[in-house]
């Protein structure tokens, strides 16, 4: 009998506060492979810091989480290959242009022969006409799509995107949610965040509701209490 596969990304009993004010109280979350989860929550529930602490950009006080079955604890440098982020900030370069950041980067993670590569994503994300512009003339939907193809350069196994959704209009929109659906394949764990229920319901196949410091519901987006939909539209939208 084979040992079964570990969750590309498991948290456990996770916890961060800002002060006195506790945030995360014992997250416990789970995401295998071919899995792409819509973390939803009210502004503050801390959506931004899990995937911070995930990413490896802050810690918590306390709780273990691992990538593939390794402790980040053990992880090390090796943590920026296994992980692609896009945060709300673009985290791009806007004096080089869009070709020059995504060979900045792919130069960070030592990518061999990156030229084909990069040409690949700035097509998936439709920059390759506009790769020489420089990023400050980019519109901030023109920035998150960049954001998006330095975050999928390197290829990662896990993928966190912090409403990526934000700035992009629709047709944006539609190339996101396809670009997510080929990503999503059976080596790829994907957590993303939105204020968009629709979205969420559509981009992902299952929902994490963030509550209290704790995950309290984790099912696909049909079996998702409905009290706690309607809830959720009634959250004031905004920065988390």
């Amino acid at each position: 009998m084979t040992n079964p596969t570990p969750p590309l990304i498991h948290v456990q009993g996770l916890h961060k506060r800002y002060a006195s004010k506790p945030i995360l109280k014992g997250v416990q979350l789970a995401i295998g492979e071919g899995e792409v989860v819509a973390l939803l929550g009210a502004n503050g529930a801390g959506k931004s810091t899990l995937l911070r602490i995930i990413a490896g950009l802050m810690k918590a006080d306390r709780g273990e989480i691992t990538l593939g079955g390794v402790s980040m604890q053990n992880a090390g440098a090796e943590l920026r290959r296994y992980v692609g982020l896009v945060s709300h900030a673009p985290l791009l370069y806007e004096h080089l242009s869009g070709l020059e950041n995504l060979t900045f980067f792919a130069g960070l993670y030592d990518l061999q022969n990156s030229g084909a590569r990069i040409e690949a994503v700035l097509q998936a994300v439709d920059l390759w006409r506009r790769r020489n512009d420089l990023v400050r003339a980019y519109s901030r939907g023109m920035q998150q799509r960049l954001a998006i193809a330095r975050a999928i350069l390197h290829d990662p196994p896990i993928l966190l995107l912090d409403e990526p959704d934000t700035g992009l209009d629709l047709p944006s929109s539609h190339m996101l949610q396809s670009m997510l659906g080929h990503l999503s394949d059976n080596r790829r764990a994907i957590l993303f965040s939105t204020h968009n229920l629709e979205r969420a319901a559509n981009w992902a196949n299952s929902v994490a509701i963030l509550t209290g410091g704790t995950i309290t519901q984790y099912a696909s987006p049909a079996m998702i209490d409905q009290d706690v939909w309607q809830g959720l539209q009634a959250v004031p939208r905004g920065k988390p």
